[in-house]
């Protein structure tokens, strides 16, 4: 202890000796160590800003995927264009807005998907009794060129009738039915309903007990 005093006294007796010599350097290791405590503090405050951003996000996606479909049939119709609106946006989807409205020339909203295409979209919440017709997917066909879209994309609460989705799979329009969209709420990302398009409606027996369940 009495050796580290001692050295301790010696070097502040050196500093003091010598100080005309070395001030310069001592200011600018002092400067250099200010400088650095500061890069640290801004590299470490923006980690922690970045992080709780990511676990807010994270929260978002998480939230958006507990809606059941039960919730989604509750919702308005403005209230269901903005949970579509969310799930783009959810999957990287960019410019995404909602449209819909009067004037909206059959579009409810539009973007673009993360390979850049531009999308337009068309919500229809129905009851689950419902049956898409094609002439409503002929309406988003003319929204598509309005907009001059690269992809159009009809979403539904319900299903399509066959002639619809052959027509959906023809024009090249992505058709997401009750059993997508439940997939896509639940966190499947939306390019993959894009390899599934004009599939999953099942079979008759499914088809019968679609009946039997909505009516």
């Amino acid at each position: 202890m009495a050796a580290l005093a001692a050295g301790g006294l010696l070097g502040v007796l050196l500093i003091v000796v010598f100080w005309s010599a070395i001030w310069r350097y001592v200011i600018g290791l002092a400067v250099v160590a200010a400088v650095g405590s500061l890069a640290w503090w801004l590299w470490r405050t923006d980690r922690v800003v970045r992080g709780r951003d990511r676990a807010w996000r994270r929260e978002d996606a998480v939230a958006a995927g507990r809606r059941s479909l039960a919730e989604v049939d509750s919702m308005t119709g403005t209230q269901f264009e903005d949970l579509v609106a969310d799930l783009c946006r959810r999957d990287g989807c960019t410019d995404v807005r909602r449209v819909g409205g009067a004037g909206d020339q059959g579009a409810d909203v539009v973007g673009r998907l993360p390979d850049g295409r531009t999308m337009v979209i068309q919500c229809k919440r129905y009851t689950p009794s419902a049956t898409i017709a094609n002439r409503e997917l002929r309406d988003l066909l003319g929204s598509r060129v309005h907009f001059e879209a690269d992809v159009a994309i009809f979403v539904t609460t319900t299903r399509f009738s066959r002639p619809a989705t052959e027509f959906a799979l023809k024009h090249g329009i992505l058709a997401v039915h009750r059993d997508h969209l439940g997939l896509w709420n639940s966190g499947a990302s939306l390019r993959s309903l894009l390899d599934v398009n004009g599939s999953g409606q099942g079979d008759a027996r499914h088809r019968a007990r679609w009946r039997k369940t909505y009516g």
